[in-house]
């Protein structure tokens, strides 16, 4: 798909970005299908006197802000070496999570954007670019991928599968454990053979850890985690600027042992920029398979 060195680069990172957060949604389910969790997940950790506070102080902890933006540092680990990029992340609640990436620090050369309704990718050294909607394709669709799931990601959140947002009123759907030395809570959530897992903070209540298994009938395990770190404020709130997401999967073979890191820099609330991307007619539009391909060889 790629032609050039800058643009197989770029490519990868990104197909890295895609696959990992790709793989951290779930198994389509109504609303009324999320149930509370029965037990920890994995089992792990002792008996909270009291779950509602834990949840409630974790709850509090979201951040009030519409909009976040800033600049990044982006880095992919593939086992083998670490590649960096500049860039920027811009987002708006309920509406965008975009990445953008540039290349010493002048020329954007790729970005990533997820809205409610589609998944955008641009290569934009080679003017080719992915637009999908996510139930017209079926690795995204057989991987449940969600808009919500990946905000709340993002923004460091609790989050239930197929619901928009968690509310106070929902925080009984989640089970709570005490994490024990580690000085964390423990938050599960189990639905459809998949598992959430969410650290917080015993003190302050900020997550900074979740983590995702699913077991499949074919592919194996699959395990993304989830990890933040460096919290500085935002507004009257925190929030990280140190994210990685980390991929284990047979499925992909060399490509299921990725991570991504995404350093912030300068927290910001700026909303003064263009909600949705508009591609240019001179792009030519590829298949996610062909990106996805292109990471399977590498």
């Amino acid at each position: 798909m790629l032609k050039n060195s800058g643009g197989w680069f770029y490519g990868m990172v990104f197909s890295a970005a895609v696959m990992a957060v790709v793989s951290c949604g779930t198994k389509k389910a109504a609303v009324d299908g999320c149930t509370q969790a029965s037990g920890l997940v994995g089992g792990r950790g002792g008996a909270v006197a009291d779950a509602q506070a834990v949840l409630r102080k974790v709850y509090a902890n979201q951040a009030d802000a519409r909009c976040i933006s800033s600049k990044i540092k982006f880095t992919l680990r593939n086992g083998r070496k670490d590649l960096s990029v500049s860039g920027s992340l811009r987002m708006k609640k309920d509406e965008v999570v975009r990445i953008q990436l540039t290349a010493f620090g002048l020329m954007e050369v790729g970005r990533l954007e997820f809205t409610k309704d589609y998944v955008l990718l641009m290569d934009r050294m080679n003017k080719q670019y992915v637009k999908v909607r996510y139930a017209d394709v079926g690795f995204l669709r057989s991987n449940g991928l969600d808009f919500y799931v990946l905000q709340a990601l993002f923004w460091n959140q609790l989050f239930i599968p197929g619901r928009q947002g968690v509310d106070e009123s929902s925080l009984g759907m989640f089970a709570v454990a005490d994490g024990g030395a580690a000085g964390n809570n423990l938050i599960s959530l189990e639905q459809g053979g998949i598992g959430y897992l969410w650290s917080a903070d015993k003190a302050d209540g900020r997550i900074t850890n979740v983590d995702v298994t699913y077991s499949g009938k074919s592919a194996g395990a699959t395990s993304v985690g989830c990890a933040y770190g460096s919290f500085k404020p935002l507004g009257a709130k925190q929030f990280p600027t140190d994210i990685t997401l980390a991929l284990k999967t047979a499925a992909l073979g060399n490509a299921g042992g990725m991570s991504v890191n995404i350093a912030i820099d300068k927290l910001g609330t700026d909303d003064g920029w263009d909600t949705f991307t508009t591609v240019s007619g001179k792009y030519k539009q590829v298949s996610v398979e062909d990106i996805i391909n292109m990471l399977l060889k590498q």
